[in-house]
C-alpha cells in the first residue's frame, strides 16, 4: 500500500452516493476492506479494518431501516434502462481481495442472503510464497489474501460478483522529478533518463495490466470481470475507456461527495453524463460502529462549511533546490497546523504580479515552464496536510510562448493597467487554453479548479462579444470556463469548480456591464463562488458595514449562502503591508455571525508567518466542525 495515499483517502472520502433511477430510487455503495474479530474499537493500526461485530451490526441496522441489498447485475440493468432499483438500495463492496472476505464476510452474506462485489488485486492472489506486500501496519503474505478456489466458491454461490482491482496498479510510481510516489493508474512515470512516460506508453501499460487481471479472473472464476474498482480512487476517462473496451463498463471510485445521476439514461444522453463513468462509495474507515454509520448517513452536508487558503506557488519556488525543498516543507507544515479544508494552489507563475501567467508550474507545450512544481506541492498538501487542493488557474490571462500568436489573440484594452488577456471569442484561444488545462490535469493530482479573477470583460472590450448584451457576455465567459473544466476532466474526473467574483457586481448589479460577471449565474454554474470580500481593496470607509451589506445581499440570493465563499484579504495592497491579525479574526467572526458558512483568505505568507499561525488557525481551521468535501 502507499501509506501517504491511504492517508489522503482517509481524510477525503466520507460522503454518500445518491444515484437516481427513473423511479428515483437511491443507491448507497459501501466500501470495506479487512473484516477481523480483533479490531480495536478506535485507533487500530489499520484504519481500514472493521470488526466483525460492527460489520454484522451494519447489516442489521441497514435492514431494519429499510435498505435493500442489490447486486451488481441490478445496478447494470438499471443503468441500461432494463429495470429500476428498489428504494434505499445498498451495494456492499470489498476491496483488495483479503482472506477475511471469505472467512468472516462470506458466512454473513449467506446468512443474510445479501449480494456483494469483491474486487481482488490479482497479483496479490498470485503472490509467491516468498514475497510480501506492504499493507498498512505490517507486510501481508500469501496467507492474507484470497485464493482462486475461495473466489470461485463465492462466485458460484450466486451472491458474490468478482470484479477487478487491477493486476498491479495498487502501488505508487515516480510521478515527478522530485520522487513523489503517485497512484500507478494515473501516473505518467518520470525517469531521469527519459523524462515523462508518453501518453501512448501509459495507455499500453494500463491496457496490459487490466488485460492481465481480466484474463486471470476469467480463467480461474469462469467469468470475465464486468467491474473495475480503481485503486486509490485514481482513474480518468481514458482509463475508464480502456476498461470498458475490456468489458468492465461499470467502475467504482472513492470520490467522497454526493452526486445525483439518472441510472435510466441511455445512448447519447448517457454519454453526456460524465458522473456515470465511476460511481462513488462511502468508505468504512476507523471501525465505525452502528452509531457512526447512522450518523454519517443522516448527516446534513448542506450545513457544513469550507475553510480555504489561497496560496501563491511563486512564494514557494526557488532556483536553489535545497531552499525549494525547505519552502515546500514549511508550507505543508503550516497548512497542516492551520487545518483548513481546502487550499487553492497557484498552478501558474506570475512573478511580476500583473495577474497574467508568464509561465506554468507543470509540463506544457504552449507556455514556458518555470518549474515542474505544482504536482509535487499539491500531492504533499493532499497526503500530508490532508486538504482538498484546487488548481488556481487563469482563464484568459496568459502570455503565450508564441509572441506572434500572443499579439494576434490579446484583447486590445484601453486601460494599460488591465490584466493582459486573450480574446475568448477567437476559437484559437479556447483551443489553446483547453490544451493548457488538459496538460495540467494529465500531469497533476488535484480535486478542483479555481478560475482566476482575470475572467472579466470591460464594457469597451470586444463589443461584439455576446452581442454586446451584458447577460450574454457573462454567460459567454461562464461557458468558456465550463469548456476548460471539460478539457481537464478527461484526465481528472469529477473536478469541483470555484470562480473568483468581484464584489461590485454583487452590490451593484448594473455593474455587470463593466465586468461580465454576476452572482446568480455564477451560483448556477460553479460549485463555489469565491467572492472577493476585500474592503481595503475596494477602498471603503467602513469595512464592517460593507461586509455586513455584502453578506445581507448574498443571504437574500437563492443558494447564496450555500454556494458562496467570502474570501478575505490579509494584505493592504494600497500600502503594501500586512493587515493586523485581529482584522482577519474579527472579519471572520462578523461574517459567521451574519450567517456566512464558507470563508477563505488570500494571500498567505508562510515564510513571514503572515497572518500569524494563531490568527490563521483561529479564523480558518476546519477542525472544529465537519466540513463539506468539495
Amino acid at each position: 500500500m502507499i501509506a501517504s495515499a491511504r492517508t489522503w483517502i482517509a481524510a477525503a472520502l466520507l460522503a454518500l452516493l445518491s444515484v437516481l433511477s427513473p423511479a428515483h430510487a437511491s443507491l448507497l455503495v459501501l466500501s470495506y476492506h479487512d473484516i477481523r474479530d480483533d479490531v480495536a474499537p478506535k485507533g487500530d493500526p489499520d484504519p481500514y479494518a472493521v470488526s466483525t461485530t460492527n460489520f454484522a451490526q451494519h447489516l442489521d441496522w441497514l435492514r431494519a431501516h429499510g435498505y435493500q441489498a442489490v447486486s451488481v447485475q441490478q445496478v447494470i440493468d438499471a443503468r441500461a434502462g432494463r429495470g429500476t432499483l428498489p428504494d434505499k438500495a445498498v451495494l456492499l463492496t470489498f476491496d483488495d481481495g483479503l482472506r477475511s472476505v471469505y472467512t468472516h464476510v462470506f458466512p454473513l452474506l449467506r446468512a443474510y442472503g445479501w449480494p456483494a462485489l469483491v474486487a481482488p488485486v490479482t497479483s496479490w492472489v498470485e503472490l509467491p510464497a516468498d514475497q510480501a506486500v506492504p499493507y498498512g501496519p505490517r507486510d501481508f503474505t500469501t496467507g492474507d489474501f484470497l485464493t482462486w478456489a475461495q473466489l470461485r466458491e463465492m462466485h458460484d454461490s450466486g451472491l458474490v460478483e468478482i470484479g477487478s482491482h487491477s493486476h498491479d496498479l495498487h502501488r505508487g510510481l515516480p510521478g515527478n522529478p522530485f520522487g513523489n510516489q503517485t497512484p500507478a493508474a494515473v501516473t505518467r512515470i518520470w525517469s531521469e533518463s527519459s523524462g515523462y512516460e508518453s501518453e501512448a506508453a501509459w495507455r499500453a501499460r494500463i491496457e496490459a495490466d487490466l488485460q492481465a487481471s481480466r484474463a486471470l479472473i476469467e480463467r480461474n472464476i469462469g467469468q470475465a470481470p464486468r467491474v473495475i474498482v480503481w485503486p486509490y480512487a485514481a482513474y480518468n476517462d481514458v482509463a475508464n475507456g480502456i476498461a470498458t473496451a475490456l468489458g468492465m463498463d461499470l467502475s467504482f471510485d472513492l470520490e467522497g461527495r454526493a452526486q445525483a445521476t439518472d441510472l435510466g439514461l441511455q445512448g447519447e444522453d448517457r454519454a453526456d453524463q460524465a458522473s456515470l463513468a465511476s460511481l462513488a462509495r462511502l468508505l468504512m474507515h476507523r471501525n465505525p460502529d452502528v452509531r457512526d454509520l447512522a450518523g454519517e448517513l443522516r448527516r446534513d452536508l448542506s450545513l457544513d462549511g469550507m475553510r480555504a487558503i489561497q496560496v501563491d506557488l511563486d512564494y514557494v519556488y526557488d532556483a536553489d533546490p535545497a531552499q525549494l525543498a525547505r519552502n515546500v516543507d514549511a508550507l505543508v507544515q503550516r497548512i497542516q497546523d492551520i487545518g483548513p479544508s481546502h487550499v487553492w494552489l497557484q498552478a501558474f507563475a506570475d512573478p511580476d504580479g500583473d495577474g497574467a501567467a508568464e509561465a506554468v508550474y507543470f509540463p506544457s507545450r504552449h507556455m514556458p515552464v518555470r518549474a515542474d512544481l505544482f504536482n509535487r506541492v499539491a500531492w504533499q498538501l493532499r497526503t500530508r496536510a490532508q486538504v482538498r487542493v484546487y488548481a488556481w488557474m487563469p482563464v484568459l490571462g496568459f502570455k503565450l510562448a508564441d509572441a506572434d500568436l500572443q499579439r494576434e489573440l490579446q484583447i486590445a484594452a484601453t486601460n494599460a493597467n488591465e490584466i493582459q488577456r486573450l480574446d475568448p471569442s477567437d476559437p484559437r484561444t479556447l483551443a489553446i487554453v483547453s490544451d493548457i488545462y488538459a496538460e495540467l490535469a494529465a500531469n497533476s493530482h488535484f480535486d478542483g479548479l479555481l478560475f482566476h479573477d482575470d475572467a472579466y470583460l470591460r464594457d469597451d472590450e470586444l463589443p461584439a462579444y455576446g452581442g454586446g448584451v451584458p447577460v450574454a457576455r457573462t454567460q459567454g465567459l461562464i461557458d468558456f470556463t465550463m469548456a476548460l473544466k471539460t478539457a481537464a476532466q478527461r484526465w481528472r474526473p469529477k473536478l469541483m469548480t470555484a470562480r473568483n467574483l468581484f464584489a461590485l457586481p454583487v452590490l451593484e448589479p448594473a455593474s455587470e456591464a463593466w465586468f461580465a460577471q454576476r452572482l446568480e449565474p455564477f451560483l448556477a454554474a460553479y460549485d463555489t463562488t469565491a467572492l472577493m470580500a476585500m474592503p481595503q481593496l475596494e477602498n471603503v470607509d467602513d469595512p464592517e458595514h460593507w461586509l455586513r451589506t455584502l453578506a445581507e445581499t448574498v443571504r437574500a440570493t437563492p443558494d447564496g449562502v450555500a454556494r458562496t465563499l467570502f474570501e478575505l484579504q490579509t494584505v493592504d495592497w494600497r500600502v503594501r503591508a500586512p493587515l493586523p491579525g485581529d482584522t482577519l479574526r474579527a472579519q471572520s467572526r462578523l461574517l459567521q455571525a451574519a450567517g456566512i458558512r464558507h470563508l477563505g483568505y488570500y494571500p498567505d505568507d508562510f515564510i513571514g508567518n503572515q497572518p500569524t499561525l494563531e490568527d490563521a488557525r483561529d479564523a480558518m481551521s476546519a477542525r472544529a466542525f465537519p466540513y463539506l468535501e468539495r
